[in-house]
C-alpha cells in the first residue's frame, strides 16, 4: 500500500471534478491491503470512505473527515464461463476483454466509467443489461462481524440501481466479484428500441458483441457519457437521477397532470417513468444552466461542471432547483443515483 496521506484534496479522484480533502488519504493494492485499512479505522473508531472511481460520487466541498481507501486491487481469474474480478479493476476494460474473447453479457455495458467494486453496488445498467443479469457473487469484507464472506447474486439483493450494500451502506466492502459471461459471439436479445434502431436489428434479436460494444460506445459519446478530456459534458456523474419508480396510484395522479406520459410496466403494477422526460417538461432543457453548474447539453440527465470552476455547492443547488421543479409540475419526488459523501440533496 502507498504511504497515508494528509489533506488530500478528492476532486481529482472524482469524474465531477468536485470535492474537499481527506483528513487520511491511501491507496490499497490488493484485497488484503484493503481489509486491513478498513479494518484499523474501524478498531480505531475512524470513518472510512471506500473510493474506487469517483464516477458516481458526490463529495461536499468540505471533504471528508476520515481515512479515505483508494481501491487500486488488480486481478481477473477465469473457471470456465465464471470470471472473477479485484474490486480495483476498471470496469470498462474488463468489458472490452469480455467482449474481445467473445463473452456474451456485459457488451451493452460499454462504456460506463469507474470500478468492477462498484458494479453490484450501483447493480449498474444500461440499454437493456445490468449487472444482476451476469452476477454470480461478490466476496465481501463485513464490517459488522470482521469476517471474510462470499455473497451468492440473491443474497446481493439487486433491484433497479439498489442492492443490500446500498441498503446497509456501512456494513460490506466489495473486494472481488465474479460474473457468469458464457461464450457466445451474439448479445443477448437487444430490448432497448434506441439500440436496436443503432444496429439495425429488431428489438428481441441478436447481433454480434463487437457491433453492439461499437453502438453503445457511439449512444453514449453523442450523450456525453463517455469520459473524454475534450468533451465537458463528460465532467459529470453520469445520470444525476433514477427513473421515477410510481405505484399504480401515483401514475394515476400523474396521468391527471400529464396525460400520455412516457412509462414502462413494471412488476407488482408499479410503472418506471423516464426522469429526463420529467426534468425536461419540468423546464430544464439540456443546457441549463445556474451558475458555473449546467445540465449537460447532450444529455438531460447529467449535472455537470464543464469548465471546472463548479462548487460541490453550486452542482446541489441546481441538481435542488430540477428536483423542486419536477415536484412543482408533476408531483413526483426526483432522487440522486450517485453517492453524497457529508452532503445531501
Amino acid at each position: 500500500m502507498t504511504e497515508r496521506l494528509a489533506g488530500v484534496r478528492l476532486a481529482p479522484y472524482t469524474t465531477l471534478g468536485l470535492g474537499g480533502p481527506a483528513r487520511a488519504f491511501v491507496t490499497a493494492e490488493s484485497a488484503e491491503e484493503i481489509v486491513e485499512l478498513v479494518a484499523a479505522a474501524d478498531r480505531a473508531g475512524e470513518p472510512v470512505l471506500v473510493l474506487g472511481g469517483g464516477s458516481n460520487l458526490v463529495v461536499s466541498d468540505e471533504g471528508f473527515d476520515g481515512l479515505v481507501v483508494s481501491v487500486a486491487s488488480r486481478g481477473v481469474e477465469v473457471d470456465g464461463d465464471r470470471i472473477t474480478v479485484q474490486a480495483g479493476e476498471d470496469w470498462d476494460t474488463l468489458v472490452a476483454r469480455a467482449v474481445a474473447e467473445g463473452r456474451s453479457g456485459i457488451e451493452c455495458l460499454s462504456g460506463i466509467p469507474g470500478r468492477v467494486g462498484a458494479t453490484p453496488i450501483q447493480n449498474v445498467g444500461a440499454y437493456g443489461q445490468d449487472v444482476s443479469q451476469t452476477l454470480a457473487g461478490v466476496r465481501v469484507y463485513d464490517r459488522r462481524t470482521g469476517e471474510l464472506g462470499d455473497l451468492s447474486a440473491r443474497e446481493c439483493g439487486l433491484t433497479y440501481r439498489h442492492s443490500v450494500f446500498k441498503e446497509d451502506p456501512g456494513r460490506y466492502v466489495v473486494l472481488a466479484v465474479t460474473y457468469e459471461l458464457p461464450k457466445d459471439e451474439l448479445s443477448g436479445p437487444v430490448t432497448y428500441k434506441e439500440l436496436a434502431v443503432r444496429l439495425g436489428v429488431a428489438l428481441g434479436d441478436r447481433a454480434p458483441l463487437a457491433e453492439v460494444r461499437a453502438a453503445v460506445l457511439e449512444l453514449r459519446r453523442g450523450k456525453g457519457m463517455v469520459l473524454d478530456a475534450d468533451d465537458p459534458d463528460s465532467r459529470s456523474a453520469g445520470s444525476f437521477f433514477t427513473n421515477a419508480i410510481l405505484s399504480a396510484e401515483e401514475a394515476a395522479e400523474l396521468d391527471l397532470r400529464a396525460p400520455g406520459f412516457p412509462r414502462w410496466d413494471m412488476p407488482g403494477g408499479s410503472v418506471k417513468v423516464p426522469a429526463a422526460w420529467l426534468i425536461e417538461n419540468a423546464g430544464f432543457p439540456k443546457g441549463y444552466r445556474r451558475g458555473p453548474a449546467r445540465i449537460s447539453t447532450k444529455h438531460t440527465l447529467a449535472m455537470t461542471n464543464p469548465e471546472l470552476a463548479a462548487t460541490t455547492t453550486d452542482l446541489l443547488d441546481l441538481a435542488r432547483e430540477v428536483r423542486d421543479g419536477v415536484w412543482e409540475k408533476f408531483g413526483v419526488t426526483l432522487v440522486n443515483e450517485p453517492v453524497m459523501v457529508g452532503t445531501r440533496l
